[in-house]
This record gives structure tokens, sequence and C-alpha cells, in this order.
């Protein structure tokens, strides 16, 4: 189903129909149907035509069949890692973000999720995990950021601790790739340039990398700071 919704810019039109249709910016597509410049007499507007994106549409055209498998992990019980903390470093960590989370106000319990080379993965279990989240991830990642800090501060500068809640790493990742392949091929169908929602760093990254081998496509990230923005242009053929 397609919506039309107005705003005295687009960023204020995208906003109200995210907000109307309970959906994130990636979850429906865009198109601009009329803009008006305000002057002295008239005020400005932008109106937009939206229509939402189903998960298995989002992968459609000469991209389909060929998004990764980021849920290996989920579904492959040997690469499970034993719950429990295994020496003194992982204690020390578990017991840091259980405490850091209920010195927020929540209840958690919290678990090692996986372990892998110089990386290890940890469950938070909580009622609140919404909160936790945060948009777009970034209480999550404000919490995974510190976690990082302190196994510095315990000598392991080297091991890279990743937070993670009801699976939204995963949903995250395979939502990115998804709009990352159908950004890719509305560029090359229209010749144009999409500039991205901001992201962090490792979201930027996987962006990058999943569209690295696309033909006639190239990506680059514009902005300051840790949250920038991607954009996808359209090269022709080389």
């Amino acid at each position: 189903m397609v919506y039309e919704y107005e705003g005295k810019n687009e960023k204020e039109a995208i906003e109200k129909a995210a907000e109307e249709l309970g959906l994130e910016r990636d979850q429906f597509d865009v198109e601009i149907l009329e803009s008006q410049k305000g002057t002295l007499f008239k005020k400005g507007y932008v109106r937009i035509r939206v229509q939402p994106v189903d998960s298995e549409e989002h992968v459609a055209g000469e991209f389909e069949g060929k998004v990764p498998n980021t849920t290996e992990r989920a579904r492959n019980p040997s690469l499970v890692a034993n719950p429990m903390p295994q020496n003194e470093f992982e204690e020390k960590l578990l017991d840091f973000v259980k405490t850091m989370i209920e010195r927020m106000g929540y209840t958690v319990s919290v678990e090692v999720m996986f372990r892998e080379d110089k990386k290890i993965g940890i469950k938070l279990t909580s009622e609140s995990s919404s909160i936790l989240i945060g948009r777009k991830g970034k209480n999550l990642d404000a919490m995974q950021l510190l976690a990082n800090v302190y196994a510095g501060h315990l000598g392991r500068e080297d091991m890279r601790i990743i937070l993670d809640t009801e699976n939204y790493r995963i949903r995250r990742e395979e939502s990115l790739v998804r709009l990352a392949y159908t950004t890719a091929d509305k560029v090359r169908q229209r010749h144009s340039t999409v500039l991205l929602e901001p992201m962090n760093p490792y979201e930027r990254r996987l962006i990058h990398t999943t569209l690295n081998d696309i033909p006639d496509v190239e990506t680059k990230s514009e902005g300051d700071g840790l949250y920038k923005q991607v954009r996808v242009i359209y090269t022709g053929s080389r």
C-alpha cells in the first residue's frame, strides 16, 4: 500500500511517515512528489509518497538470493558458547555490564553468548530490552563502548566486546544487508545516488562490504563524528 505525507521539508515529512506507520526509516521507500520552496508570502512544503517494503521484496531483482547468511551463529548450536564465565576476565566483564545496567535502573541478567578469536558476545536479558536497545541501537552501542573501555582497563585492549539483546544485532545486520542490495538496485535502475541514514562505523562497514563487488556501484561515507552517512553512487559501466 502507498501513502502520502506532507511536511515543511523532506525530513519532517519522512518523520511523520515513520511515526504514523510505526516503521523505521529503512522499512519504507520514499519518493518526492512535489517540493515547493518558501517565499515571503507562502510557506514551503514537501510532499512525499511512501511505500512500506516487505522483507522479502527488499532483495528483489538481480540480487535475489544473494543475501549472506548472517544468522549462522544463531542457527548452529555448535557455535553457542558456555554461558558461564570461564576466567577472571569474563567474570569481571559480566559483573561490570550487569552493574552498569542495574545502576541505570533496569533489572538484567547477563551471560556469554559466543566466544571467537579476540571477540566475545554478551547476551542481555531484560524486560526493558527496548530501552536498552534505544533508537537505532544507540543505547546498546553506548553500553558496548563502555564495556570495551573497561576491557581495556583490564589489559584486554585486543578483545572486542559485543553486547546484544533480543537478537537485535542479527536483525539489524540482516536489515542493513537487505537495505544495501535494495539501494544498489535502485541507483542502478535510476542512474542516481542515494544517501542512507546515519550509521555507526560497524554498520557503515557492512554496507561498504556488501556492495563492494556490485558492478556500476560505489559507496563512500559522508559527514563528521561517529555516526556518518553512506552514499551509494551509480558509476556507470567501466
